[in-house]
């Protein structure tokens, strides 16, 4: 590979950043109206039910995208004799006819979704979200195979996110009962519109297309692996909800799932790099260029935990003000929240060696995410019954479930690095001490913000935070190459 060509790809990486980081803030602050009215409308009981709901549908629809958000890249990149339209037909294909099944599944037995019984007509609807979910995943893929990554964020940052916390007011003044469930079924009915605009603007229709059920039954068994892998990953983030549901009520599950909402806000940081790793790291293994994999893990590895660090020390240390925004008595979830926080800095790493494992030791990596999920369910069962042998309420044992979470990905953070080392014989290390000297500022000036009323801890305070952490990241932990990341171009001349 030239210098060129390696610029080439630290400068596709950064304009992912830069793209995927004005998507965080738009997301945030679509994010933010939604919970302050799911929680202050509707309660957190109702909340309760409808995250439980949510658990199910959204891990079948992981499960029936197959595994696409890196894996078509993959498919693109190998199949140089049919159009790429085609190729993208099969996914969606595979897709809409996986998603389709299991909402109907879904839809004849909602046990599984609503246990307690505590569900109306529209709830019952719900299943038929994951049709959406599917395809737009797979859409979003191909657009981000291009290296166009603006449409994931008008899609999931932006008309998401304001379509569900827009309807889920309006609809509490309409159909309060099943309010959210509308909300949700018509966010993700415009999140695929959005995907599909531009899909269709970038590739065309299909050319004399039809299924041919041998490509698909080679294409859903080398897809398997990976969409285990995704679904796998994406359950750690929501089996604490289903294990906590196990014990708790309602209310106290509707608390924490404010809290995972808000944790869950820097985790689209990283994983919106995926699909722009994928085709920089199908290319270099092509070329047997390991050493190139290697530092831009490395590399995207250190932006994404510096980003994440700094986030979360914005969002913990004023976190009573934060969940009280939602209403008074979702504050008791603070500390769920700061543990939650604390588990995406730490799974920095293993997202960005996932993302070259998928493709070098997919096996192997399979292994190690089943291995983290039974790890996380053991440990957070395990901490619940220590909290309830301890005589700690339900609030103790939400807090329970978020420390085994990071606990569990930490560890998969370990396993994932060392593997993918040992496979490109190259180190992989995301770690820097600049991320220590930066958090010490930070946690100063956070100290002195919560000392003043909530209103200017939260308009002042979170931004002096992030300003404080910044300046020291910059100037102490970011070199020439990191620096990308702030610059819309980079400079040729050495290639």
């Amino acid at each position: 590979m030239t210098e060129k060509a390696a610029q080439d790809d630290i400068a596709a990486l950064a304009k992912g950043g830069r793209t995927n980081f004005l998507g965080f803030l738009l997301r945030l602050a679509a994010r933010l109206p939604f919970l302050f009215i799911a929680g202050r409308l509707y309660g957190a009981d109702a909340l309760g039910r409808f995250a439980y709901a949510l658990v199910i549908v959204e891990l079948l629809g992981q499960l029936c995208a197959l595994g696409q958000k890196r894996g078509l890249a993959q498919w693109l990149s190998h199949d140089d004799e049919r159009p790429p339209a085609n190729i993208i037909a099969d996914g969606l294909f595979l897709a809409g006819l996986f998603s389709l099944t299991a909402a109907l599944v879904l839809y004849a037995f909602p046990l599984p979704m609503f246990p307690s019984g505590e569900y109306t007509a529209i709830d019952r609807l719900l299943p038929f979200g994951l049709i959406f979910l599917a395809l737009t995943e797979v859409a979003l893929a191909a657009q981000a195979y291009r290296f166009d990554v603006g449409t994931t964020v008008r899609a999931r940052a932006i008309v998401e996110p304001w379509t569900i916390s827009i309807m889920a007011g309006v609809m509490f003044l309409l159909v309060p009962e099943s309010g959210l469930s509308i909300a949700y079924l018509l966010s993700v009915i415009a999140a695929a519109v959005t995907a599909f605009i531009p899909l269709l603007r970038t590739y065309g229709l299909p050319q004399k297309w039809s299924p041919q059920p041998v490509v698909m039954w080679q294409l859903v068994r080398q897809s398997l692996p990976l969409a285990t892998a995704d679904a796998i990953e994406w359950g750690t983030r929501r089996i604490d909800i289903a294990i906590l549901g196990l014990f708790a009520s309602p209310a106290t599950v509707g608390i924490y799932y404010i809290a995972q909402q808000v944790a869950s806000l820097p985790q689209k940081l990283k994983t919106s790099f995926e699909p722009i790793l994928g085709p920089v790291i199908t290319r270099n293994l092509k070329e047997k260029n390991y050493a190139a994999i290697a530092r831009q893990v490395s590399q995207v590895g250190f932006w994404i935990t510096a980003a994440q660090a700094g986030i979360a020390l914005a969002l913990g240390i004023p976190g009573e003000g934060v969940m009280g925004l939602v209403g008074p008595g979702f504050v008791a979830g603070t500390g769920a929240m700061a543990l939650l926080l604390a588990a995406e800095v730490v799974a920095a790493t293993a997202v960005v060696s996932e993302a070259a494992l998928v493709y070098v030791a997919r096996i192997r990596n399979l292994w190690i995410s089943l291995l983290t999920i039974g790890f996380q369910a053991l440990v957070s069962v395990g901490f619940i019954v220590l909290a309830k042998d301890l005589g700690l309420g339900e609030l103790y044992w939400a807090a329970a479930v978020a420390a085994a979470l990071m606990v569990a990905l930490a560890a998969s953070s370990l396993a994932k690095a060392w593997l993918l080392s040992r496979i490109l014989d190259q180190r992989i290390n995301n770690w820097r001490w600049a991320l220590i000297w930066a958090a010490i500022p930070a946690g100063l000036v956070g100290s002195i913000a919560t000392r003043m009323p909530e209103w200017m801890e939260l308009l002042f305070g979170i931004p002096a935070i992030l300003l404080a952490y910044g300046w020291v990241i910059w100037r102490k932990g970011f070199g020439p190459e990191d620096r990308v990341l702030f610059r819309r171009k980079i400079d040729h001349q050495a290639g």
